[in-house]
């Protein structure tokens, strides 16, 4: 049976999309069945980041309010054939999801993937709780900067209180993936520090994923980063935080210079 995946954050534009893209591509290219889920209905952008946007025919609220099955609005990628993508509604409200539709749903990727994540909406309303409500596990992505940060505690609050796990009083598997960094204006203290960040939110690190226009060049492409440029810092941060996911022990490193190791300084909090 599937791990549900949430990839959230309080803040928008600190790349949940590209990172959702991004781990998704990296688990199926080592050889996991992936589905990975838009639910930021009315504002679908992971069909743009995965170059399937002329092929949405169905989508997430057709499948949760019975007008479509699921095999029919399920998108196979033509890159990976085990990976998948279910797109979000652009002329629907997020009103339109119901629990029990979206549960139901969940229930189902379950059955077919090993994997299933969840692009949860920027926010804490009704999408984004949705949008976790099933979660295994949670990566909460942001960015170097306080207010991405403090918006992060707060989402690291509802996984502890608003998922079934919580609700279960079990304990939600929680990762904290760090986006557009920059070592450098870190140094000079123009950003947060990785360490400051941990420090916070004070929840395992999964990944640093570096400031980088291969990135947006992906995006702009319809590729994710792991695809378009594997060779790339980026790239190999996700391919890195993929490895991590799957239970393996990697080496926490700042991608744009693989001589130094970070390992050491947050080995206890590295995921």
């Amino acid at each position: 049976m599937a791990k549900v995946l949430v990839v959230t954050s309080g803040k928008g534009g600190v790349g949940k999309t590209t990172s959702t893209a991004g781990l998704g591509a990296a688990l199926a290219q080592g050889g996991e069945s992936v589905v990975v889920v838009d639910f930021d209905v009315g504002l679908r952008n992971l069909d743009l980041v995965l170059g399937a946007e002329r092929r949405v025919v169905y989508d997430l609220i057709n499948v949760v309010q019975g007008d479509a099955k699921l095999a029919q609005a399920l998108i196979r990628d033509k890159r990976l054939d085990n990976m998948y993508l279910l797109p979000a509604s652009q002329t629907r409200d997020k009103d339109a999801l119901t629990a029990d539709g979206v549960a139901k749903v969940v229930s189902d990727l379950r059955q077919r993937f090993d994997w299933v994540i969840c692009d949860s909406p920027a926010g804490i309303e009704r999408g984004a709780t949705l949008a976790m409500r099933h979660a295994d596990i949670a990566v909460v992505v942001t960015n170097p900067e306080v207010s991405s940060v403090r918006d992060s505690d707060r989402i690291i609050g509802l996984l502890d209180s608003k998922t079934e796990r919580a609700e279960r009083g079990e304990e939600m598997e929680k990762h904290l993936l760090l986006t557009r960094y920059d070592a450098v204006r870190a140094g000079r203290g123009e950003m947060l520090k990785v360490d400051d960040v941990l420090e916070i939110l004070s929840i395992p690190l999964l990944g640093i994923i570096p400031e980088s226009s291969e990135v947006l060049r992906a995006s702009n492409l319809g590729t994710p980063v792991t695809l378009a440029n594997p060779a790339s810092p980026p790239a190999r941060a996700y391919l890195d935080a993929a490895r991590r996911l799957r239970g393996e022990m990697i080496d926490m490193v700042v991608p744009t210079d693989r001589r130094s190791f970070l390992g050491g300084l947050f080995g206890r909090r590295v995921a």
